[in-house]
């Protein structure tokens, strides 16, 4: 009976251990899948990291291999992020941080729309406020013969 209880404690343990390995390399491939996403490869195809599909591409490999080397370390996902700044640029990342002079990146694509749309609002009024052109003078008016007496001896040759 006692060594039952021992033999079902150990194989719960056993269970545990594995069941706390499996969910620990999954949290570490969610992770690497999301950090992979936030980075851009710098090979110059400006894809995302992960999704890079140059046959050969030096740059994702390394990139990658960085990257898991950051998770296995322990990294947490900033100083993983900030790792990958340092040795590639901040072009690196994908999306620009939301803080500071980086919030400008996210407010200028939008006021560039707004501002667009009122220049072509106010384009589009000035040109229905436009005054019709003047009506030319009634076919039988004094000036347009005379006008027309006028173009006659200039093309004459």
């Amino acid at each position: 009976m006692i060594a039952t209880l021992q033999t079902k404690r150990i194989v719960q343990l056993a269970a545990l251990a594995v069941a706390i390995l499996l969910f620990a390399g999954a949290d570490n491939e969610t992770r690497f899948n999301d950090l992979g996403h936030r980075l851009v490869c710098v090979c110059g195809c400006n894809q995302i990291l992960l999704e890079c599909n140059h046959v050969g591409c030096q740059y994702s490999t390394r990139m990658r291999d960085e990257l898991a080397a950051a998770l296995d370390r322990g990294d947490n996902d900033d100083l993983a992020l900030q790792a990958m700044v340092q040795s590639y640029g901040p072009t690196v990342v994908a999306a620009p941080a939301s803080s500071g002079f980086d919030r400008v990146a996210w407010i200028m694509p939008y006021l560039a729309l707004v501002l667009g749309l009122a220049a072509v609002t106010l384009v589009v009024r000035s040109w229905n406020l436009r005054h019709a052109p003047a009506s030319p003078p009634p076919s039988g008016s004094p000036d347009l013969e005379e006008f027309r007496e006028q173009a006659r001896k200039d093309t004459d040759l």
